[in-house]
């Protein structure tokens, strides 16, 4: 999958790596502003079972 994202990209080899940056840039900001905030209700993350002793 990766090396299709590359051989897609235009540009020469620092233009691609400045684009894959933006991407992965981009990637990590969407998982923190959308997936994450719609799927943290979802997951057991405060479902504990040590009791208050």
């Amino acid at each position: 999958m990766y090396g299709w994202i590359w051989r897609h990209l235009p540009g020469n080899v620092w233009v691609k790596a400045l684009i894959s940056l933006a991407l992965m840039l981009l990637v990590v900001y969407v998982l923190f502003q959308y997936v994450f905030p719609w799927a943290e209700p979802l997951l057991p993350f405060n479902d504990v079972t040590v009791d208050n002793q």
